[in-house]
Formats: C-alpha cells, structure tokens, sequence
C-alpha cells in the first residue's frame, strides 16, 4: 500500500512542513520551505513516472497540494510584507484557484509548462535578488505577482519555462540546484534570477509560437 501511493505521501509531505509558517517567527524559514515544496513537487512527479505508479488521483492529488502550498505562501509574503501585497497576493491566490480548477476538469492533461510552481520559484529568487541587492522586495515581488498571474489565466502554453523544456530527471534536478545554489551562493542568484525572468517573459511574448 505504502508503495503504490509512494508519489501521493511525497506530494502531502510536500505540503505539511508548511505550517511551519503559521507560527511566530515562522516566515525566516519562507525560502527554505519554498526549495523545499519545489523538490518535492518534482519529486513525486518523477516518482509517479519511473515507478509506472501514475493515475488520475494523484495527478488530481498532486494539483491540489500544489494549489494548497502555494496559496500558503502567497498569503504568507502579502501578511508580511503588509497591505499593498496582501491585495496583489489576492490576485494571485484567485488565479492559482481558477488554473488549478481549469487543470482538475480538462478531459486530458494540459502541457503548458507549470506556471503556477514558476510563480514560487520567481518569488524565491525576487527574495534572494533583492537581499543580495539590499533593496526593498515589495515593488518587484508586486511585479513578479501580477506577471505570473497573468501567465496562469492565460489561454496559451509556455514551453519556453526552464522547467517546461526540463524533461528528464536529471534536467530536473539540476533546475532544483540552481535553487539550491541561488540560496547558498548569494552571488549566483541575480544571474539565476535573470535567466528565470527572461524565459518567462520570452513566453508572454511569443503566445503565438507558442500555440
């Protein structure tokens, strides 16, 4: 039993370290807990494939944590950062909700890259950018917000996301090092950050190639 629902524990493990951020003090550990539910999102995924234990549970499964998790965080940056993010994180949480419900209904699964996990990532490294920078991060975690809400109620796929064009393992995981990294390596994370950006806005602006 435990086997076969091996991928569907990594996906709720994924998510219950995050109630770490109810607690006093609990935002220090935001970026950390973002790497954190990154892995194992991709984790179970590849579990799911090289195991051969994929179905349609825990691909419904897997969408809700991801909606659940990154809600959690949403709202935990809009509480700490104070009013003006708090509304735009409104925004975000009601486009998580509608690409999630959109994902849960479709007759067959969309590949359209994984808007709704770019958004994390992005969030991480407007962190990590703006501490090595010593600026302010509302303004570009603002920026970073509105962007990736509109990619996730937009009607076209992103394949140009760097996780999107990741498709083995291994590619996978390097994308989870440079997570890694950026965290770890402060210097690294502005170049990691503008690579991740890039790619992003290369999808908004290209929907036609990327029908």
């Amino acid at each position: 039993m435990i086997y076969k629902n091996l991928p569907n524990i990594v996906s709720l493990l994924g998510v219950l370290p995050l109630s770490i951020l109810f607690f006093k003090d609990g935002f220090q550990y935001l970026i950390p807990l973002i790497i954190y539910n990154n892995i194992m999102d991709d984790l179970d995924g590849i579990l799911a494939i090289k195991l051969d234990l994929k179905s349609d549970f825990g691909a419904a499964l897997d969408n809700v944590c991801d909606a659940v998790a990154h809600v959690i965080i949403i709202m935990a940056l809009g509480i700490h950062y104070g009013v003006a993010l708090s509304i735009v994180s409104l925004v975000a949480v009601t486009a998580i909700l509608l690409r999630v419900t959109s994902r849960l209904s479709a007759p067959e699964k969309i590949s359209a890259g994984s808007p709704t996990n770019e958004l994390m990532r992005h969030l991480l490294l407007a962190l990590l950018t703006a501490k090595y920078f010593e600026f302010a991060p509302e303004p570009l975690l603002i920026v970073v917000i509105l962007l990736n809400s509109i990619s996730m109620l937009s009607p076209f796929p992103m394949p140009y996301l760097i996780r999107a064009l990741t498709k083995s393992a291994t590619a996978i995981g390097f994308v989870n090092v440079a997570l890694l990294v950026a965290w770890l390596v402060p210097i690294a994370a502005p170049a990691i950050a503008f690579c991740f950006f890039a790619t992003h806005l290369y999808s908004l602006a290209r929907p036609a190639a990327s029908e």
